[in-house]
């Protein structure tokens, strides 16, 4: 699942990229409220932890601004103010939840599992192709009953062919999903991952799930 991150504080963004990406996530940040509206319409998001007191455009504004446009994203709101006003403004404005600087990371996270869970977006909590079976929210997965120790970039790497099943999905595509990066050809960071994915997943089975679509990419499916 994908987070877009709007925050300005530096340090604020980058301990809560560290944090989501540990947890599974796909993390992008953007800096101001601008930036963040604008990645809303190029990325596809699951969720929008957004913080109020931004430079220019606030979080108030751009809020507005997602839901004038009809976008349903889920959205956190952070804070440092804790007035029962700004509270009550920022959910009349559309926000599916509100948390208050300083925060732990533990709460954040457990709103951010909660919102998903309630959002009318939500992707499907479990996913399952042939034996494999992933628990989204939970980040866990087995394949034959049998618990797969992934990384968490592995992880996200599997949920999204998961997702696509049956979807021969590019390098490219599948760089901007799980990194964030732009896919350049001498790049193999992907091949890499699919590589270390198939021994964990496929090389102790039978049947293998993962295949190679030669000069297009990669795909999740059944066996024939």
């Amino acid at each position: 699942m994908r987070i877009l991150v709007i925050e300005d504080e530096k340090k604020t963004a980058s301990y809560l990229r560290r944090g989501l990406t540990e947890k599974g996530f796909t993390v992008d940040v953007a800096g101001d409220g601008g930036e963040g509206l604008r990645r809303t319409s190029s990325g596809n998001y699951d969720l929008i932890v957004l913080d109020i007191m931004l430079p220019g455009r606030n979080g108030w504004s751009v809020l507005a601004e997602l839901r004038k446009a009809g976008k349903q994203i889920p959205v956190l709101c952070l804070t440092a103010r804790d007035a029962v006003e700004d509270r009550v403004k920022g959910l009349e404005l559309g926000a599916d939840d509100y948390l208050v600087k300083p925060f732990a990371f533990t709460e954040l996270l457990a709103r951010v599992r909660n919102i998903l869970r309630r959002s009318p977006m939500r992707p499907p909590e479990v996913v399952s192709v042939a034996d494999l079976e992933l628990d989204l929210l939970r980040f866990k997965a087995n394949r034959a009953g049998k618990p797969l120790d992934l990384t968490p970039k592995e992880f996200s790497l599997l949920s999204l062919l998961a997702r696509r099943k049956g979807e021969v999905l590019s390098r490219s595509m599948i760089a901007d999903q799980v990194w964030g990066i732009q896919f350049e050809s001498d790049t193999n960071v992907v091949d890499v991952h699919v590589r270390r994915l198939r021994a964990k997943v496929d090389d102790p089975f039978e049947r293998r799930l993962i295949q190679t679509v030669r000069g297009m990419g990669y795909v999740l499916d059944e066996p024939r």
